[in-house]
């Protein structure tokens, strides 16, 4: 089958065909994926009708899984997690954020299976870090060199919506003890193609480090709302079976939760990633 790459947006977006991700890629189709991923920060596929073991073989293919410490997961195969509304409190989605940037070592990127849709509503945007940096004016770009901001678990996962139950709770509190609020660096450098990139977002930033609390949160107020600027995202409408695949490292996204009280069924993989510098 012939690779095809069609870049939908000026800053971030394209769309792959010619390649069935059931199935392992040969090494020409995976060094295109992943060029493309470079070049588009997120990519779609259409008709991808994956398992949960198919969709875990695909993205084991650039990097080892995370299995994460609230949502559940197929029995079957942990690294897969299910974002089911029938099941989970997914508002934490209808947010700006980049995921699990409150591990030390952030996800490099994630795989997100469309199951179960919404008749209408239920679409993602994904917003790039690299463009949103590029636009800032030098001054700005010098001041955000060499600052830290700090990253909250439990921003996005506030006691009172994951703590209802025994289980809950116990879930929730171990997930706390393994993931303290830590540090990265607000200005992220691309590991691989060197560029730089906005990573802070609404999700999990809490504060500048070096600021004082009022200068932090009217930059951090400022930085949220221009990285989510429209000209740097793009809004994808799902089908059923499609397949997104993102650069977590320069990229952030929002689920729009504007479908209740449809059902909407998705399905990740988390791909680890590095140490942000």
């Amino acid at each position: 089958m012939s690779l095809k790459i069609t870049q939908l947006n000026p800053a971030i977006g394209a769309q792959i065909s010619g390649v069935d991700l059931s199935r392992d890629l040969l090494p020409g189709q995976r060094e295109a994926i992943a060029q493309a991923l470079l070049d588009h920060h997120v990519l779609f596929f259409r008709e991808q009708p994956v398992t949960p073991q198919q969709q875990a073989r695909f993205a084991a293919q650039f990097g080892d899984l995370h299995i994460h410490p609230i949502y559940p997961n197929v029995p079957e195969q942990p690294e897969i997690l299910v974002l089911d509304t029938a099941v989970t409190d997914v508002r934490d989605n209808a947010i700006w954020h980049t995921d699990v940037t409150f591990l030390p070592t952030p996800a490099m990127g994630a795989v997100l299976s469309a199951k179960l849709l919404p008749a209408y509503g239920g679409d993602t945007l994904w917003a790039s870090g690299i463009a949103a940096y590029e636009a800032l004016s030098p001054p700005l770009k010098t001041l955000l060199q060499g600052l830290t901001a700090t990253h909250d678990f439990t921003k996005s996962f506030p006691l009172e919506r994951f703590g209802s139950t025994a289980q809950d709770l116990a879930r929730w509190e171990e997930a706390r003890r393994k993931n303290p609020p830590l540090s990265h660096p607000v200005v992220r450098t691309h590991p691989v193609s060197g560029r730089k990139s906005l990573f802070v977002s609404d999700g999990f930033t809490t504060k500048i480090n070096e600021l004082e609390p009022a200068e932090s949160q009217a930059l951090l107020t400022f930085l949220f709302a221009h990285a989510t600027r429209p000209e740097f995202f793009i809004r994808w409408r799902w089908q059923e079976n499609d397949v997104a695949f993102w650069d977590n490292r320069s990229t952030q996204h929002y689920a729009v939760d504007d479908y209740r009280p449809a059902r909407r069924v998705m399905q990740r993989a988390t791909i680890l990633g590095d140490a942000p510098f």
